[in-house]
């Protein structure tokens, strides 16, 4: 406890020292209202066609934006080229058209692509928008030379969600001197609210440009990388007493058709449920409807909720479940309001979300596969839907002119059967039978999320609610789901010194309800582990019908400054905290400390064009005092004249306590280990650029991993971009769980279990490769291909000797002996060589080989704003083999010839919207 306090207390006062000689030589632009710049809209005079010209007489009517800035990277210089942009407004739409001058028309770069997208290397020009004026909050409207758009929304003052789709128009020509863009901006795709007096409605407003040659961003409204905000820096747009809130109403319908082939061959002879071609075509309708006070309602009927795009494929040999990023877009759009317990630190340790909505529409949780037993009869052939329906959802988003933001969301998913043959015996006699089970109840999903602004955004105050609700009329189900699950907490930021300083913090607590098996059974996850015997501060009560804990963090933060930022954190997780229903988390029972110094430079003598140089530190205990996490990192990231990036990391950690190693048996100590790492990134402006990272790790009990991974970027034409991400990785762990058997009564070791380990040996092949080919920005073909192979070699089976340590007696060799029959794969341990009490134990061979092929095609077309047409094929290649060892001249080709299942996806919206 002492190493932590003192830790924190050098990286407090390391950043109070540089406070005040930061302030003072950063100028504060946009502090408090003050010093801002200003720009007046004109209202539209006659019609704007958009043609990217701004050769309509209202254009000179309207005040120029100039003067452009450098944000970097010569923070404060002026900008290299000169750019003008104007504003108008008419009774729908904000117009603004941006003349963007280049010395070197010839070397603008003007890359073609699907819209939304990022990393390309092109010439920008961004506009954002704070129509609510809270400082902190924006929305992001950006144009290249070859029109292709992008929309981002803003928030917390620095933060991005890409996920935020607007219909808005553009157009942009060029010339000899430059380039030039023009927008129209529907009016419904802001949010503000009406009944401001005259005079009073100012938004906030920046203007960045991007010349992609320099690598130079710059501003209108003067920011640098070194300012604690991005949307507080803003200056104010004026002249906007004409503008009146609209009625908003949006209503976008879809049709989709569907054809999935199955793999040929993959049917077991007898499976009445399997089809090698199936079909089906869904409707519904999404909405968004204009509230008063700003807010929005968006509803869906039979919301089409299919990912264009498939999770990568894994092996997971641990304890705990694998996230997965949301791609669905009811979810993934305004995903940032029902954020929770984010501290406004630079590291924190371990952490959870109060909301994965994944759990919404999730496979169905009751398992009915070939050789168990339901309903009394044993499983012959079992057909379980994928996932569970969802019948209906909405929300209720935005912010009103108080500064409150409201997030609101409900969803219903239906009951879902599984279909199964079974077969039972009857007076002598087997019989088959079909049966129909539920395997997901009837559930009810609840997220709801209130925050407020407070001295001009520097201060904000939130709280959260969110409740499930599960129909358990199936006793099976009962005894394997919770009834019900809450969460819900409150959390502050509060912003002092121009928000360069700032402190963070939330406070939650959690309550499930369930049978009593059903909450033993959490008491036992790996999340928990109750029942370790060693936890003399824990106790699984086999009579509770309810769970429940608590969670709090705090943190104080430099996050603005030319050189010296910093972090510290403190965080709390109670042992019976459970937000798994609704939310995700590996783990609770902890808690943390964690810090962060960071010095960086923007105008280094000659030879570089910028360095960063950081150092920080994590660590952990358990609420019984184990030190269960301990690491220290320092790393250093520069940039080169030639534009190349370098990192290198060097981190390490002292042995400490591992109380999960034994899933749910006694503590075991983790050997020292060490690790570096070095990433790359080549000249972005090249056609063809490269990166990667190389990272080796190792610890005092012989355990390693090398993994090299790489990426090439190549761009033969200006539409057409095509990327390789190969990954080779190599481990060998001397810790692989492998389950646990009883131990003799006479033998008291490890509290009378016996824990099975084993060493492993894997190497996992991965090659990521995507093809962009953009004929026009609304009409795009993407392909996608990821092929994954991953063998896993067992060459040791030992176990666990002492509690507390980590010290192994292998079977063979210390203790016991280990046999294999070749002909079934069955190994067979005898722990004490039939000298003792102890029994037997047998498995089967746990080596694998495991192949994977995902990819898909996709062809976007929007034929108007808004409406757009999907074809997709998407293709699935899966097999696992018992070799254990890769093969080059194996491995690859088994792969792609393995049969694959074919998904055909035709899908069409309307977009209709005023």
């Amino acid at each position: 406890m002492l190493r932590i306090r003192l830790v924190a207390a050098v990286l407090a006062g390391a950043l109070a020292l540089h406070a005040d000689l930061d302030a003072q030589a950063r100028p504060d632009s946009a502090s408090a209202g003050e010093g801002r710049r200003v720009l007046r809209a004109a209202e539209l005079a006659g019609a704007v066609r958009l043609d990217g010209r701004l050769d309509e007489p209202a254009w000179v009517e309207a005040e120029p934006a100039t003067d452009f800035t450098q944000s970097y990277p010569r923070a404060g210089e002026p900008a290299r080229q000169r750019t003008e942009v104007r504003i108008l407004y008419g009774p729908d739409a904000l117009y603004v058209g941006a003349r963007l001058w280049d010395t070197a028309p010839d070397s603008i770069a003007a890359q073609l692509a699907r819209r939304d997208v990022t990393g390309i290397y092109s010439d920008w020009v961004h506009v954002l928008i704070d129509s609510y004026l809270d400082r902190r909050s924006a929305f992001r409207f950006s144009v290249n030379p070859r029109g292709v758009q992008r929309d981002v929304f803003h928030y917390d003052d620095g933060r991005e969600d890409a996920s935020w789709d607007a219909v808005w128009e553009a157009a942009v020509t060029t010339d000899s001197t430059g380039w030039t863009a023009e927008f129209r901006i529907p009016l419904s795709q802001l949010r503000f609210a009406s009944g401001i007096p005259e005079g009073g409605r100012v938004w906030g407003l920046n203007i960045l440009r991007d010349v992609a040659r320099y690598e130079e961003r710059s501003a209108w409204s003067p920011w640098t990388p070194r300012d604690p905000g991005l949307v507080s820096r803003f200056g104010d747009l004026t002249g906007l007493d004409g503008i009146r809130a609209p009625r908003r109403l949006e209503i976008a319908p879809y049709a989709s058709t569907r054809l999935d082939r199955a793999p040929a061959g993959k049917g077991a002879p007898g499976d009445p449920f399997y089809r090698r071609t199936e079909g089906g075509t869904g409707v519904g309708v999404d909405a968004r409807v204009g509230l008063p006070l700003g807010l929005t309602l968006t509803t869906t009927i039979n919301p089409d909720f299919g990912q264009v795009e498939a999770d990568p494929a894994e092996v997971n040999l641990t304890a705990f479940e694998t996230y997965f990023a949301e791609r669905r877009p009811f979810f993934t759009e305004g995903a940032n309001l029902f954020g929770f317990g984010d501290l406004a630190a630079f590291t924190t340790y371990g952490g959870f979300g109060s909301f994965y909505s994944r759990r919404i529409g999730r496979q169905p949780q009751r398992s009915v596969r070939t050789g168990s037993v339901v309903d009394g009869q044993r499983v012959l052939f079992a057909d379980v839907p994928e996932q569970t329906t969802i019948a209906a959802a909405a929300k209720v988003t935005g912010k009103t002119p108080g500064g409150w933001s409201v997030g609101l969301l409900n969803a219903v998913t239906t009951g879902e059967d599984g279909l199964f043959l079974g077969e039972q015996v009857a007076g002598g006699d087997t019989l088959r039978v079909r049966g129909r089970t539920e395997v997901e109840p009837w559930s009810n999903y609840f997220v709801g999320r209130l925050r407020r602004d407070l001295n001009r955004g520097a201060t904000v105050l939130g709280g959260l609610a969110t409740a499930t609700h599960r129909r358990l009329d199936d006793p099976a189900l009962a005894g394997l789901l919770r009834s019900s699950a809450y969460h819900g907490g409150v959390d502050w930021e509060h912003a002092w010194a121009r928000r360069t300083w700032s402190f963070s913090g939330y406070l939650s607590g959690s309550d499930i309800r369930g049978e009593r098996g059903v909450i033993r059974a959490v008491q036992n996850s790996p999340a928990h582990y109750f029942g370790r015997p060693d936890a003399d501060y824990l106790e699984v009560d086999t009579t509770r019908t309810g769970l429940g804990g608590y969670s709090g963090g705090v943190a104080l933060a430099r996050t603005g400054g030319r050189h010296w930022l910093g972090s510290v954190a403190l965080q709390a997780v109670s042992p019976g905290f459970e937000v798994n229903d609704l939310g995700f988390m590996d783990r609770a029972d902890y808690r943390s400390a964690s810090g962060m110094l960071i010095y960086r430079e923007d105008r280094p003598a000659r030879g570089l064009r910028n360095y960063e140089v950081s150092f920080r530190t994590n660590q952990a205990w358990n609420y019984g005092g184990d030190w269960i996490y301990q690491r220290y990192t320092l790393r250093g990231a520069l940039q080169l004249p030639s534009f190349w990036r370098w990192t290198l990391r060097l981190a390490g950690s002292p042995s400490y306590v591992n109380d999960r190693l034994t899933r749910g048996g006694p503590l075991a100590s983790i050997p020292a280990q060490g690790d570096v790492s070095v990433t790359y990134a080549s000249d972005s402006r090249k056609r063809v650029q490269v990166g990667g990272e190389v990272f080796y790790r190792a610890d005092e009990s012989g355990e390693y991993d090398f993994i090299t991974s790489a990426s090439v970027d190549v761009r033969p034409r200006a539409n057409l971009r095509v990327r390789l991400s190969p990954a080779v990785t190599l481990e060998h762990d001397t810790d692989q769980y492998f389950g646990a058997v009883a131990r003799p009564a006479d033998d008291p070791a490890t509290f009378g279990r016996r824990y099975v380990f084993a060493d492993i040996d894997q190497t996992t092949l991965s090659l990521g490769t995507r093809v962009e080919w953009t004929f026009t920005p609304r009409l795009s073909l993407q392909l996608y291909a990821a092929p994954y192979i991953r063998a896993g070699d067992y060459v040791a089976f030992k176990e666990f000797l002492r509690p507390g340590g980590f010290d192994f007696a292998v079977y063979g060799r210390d203790v016991g002996t280990v046999t294999r029959d070749d002909a079934t794969g069955v190994y067979r341990v005898d722990p004490d060589a039939e000298e003792g009490s102890a029994r037997p134990f047998t498995f089967r061979e746990p080596d694998f080989t495991f192949l994977s092929l995902r990819g898909n095609a996709v062809l976007r077309w929007e034929y108007r704003p808004g409406s757009a047409v999907f074809l997709v094929w998407q293709q699935d290649r899966e097999r696992t083999d018992s070799f254990g060892d890769f093969e080059i001249g194996r491995d690859p080709g088994a792969l792609f010839r393995e049969p694959a299942r074919h998904v055909l996806l035709l899908k069409a919206t309307y977009w209709i919207g005023r």
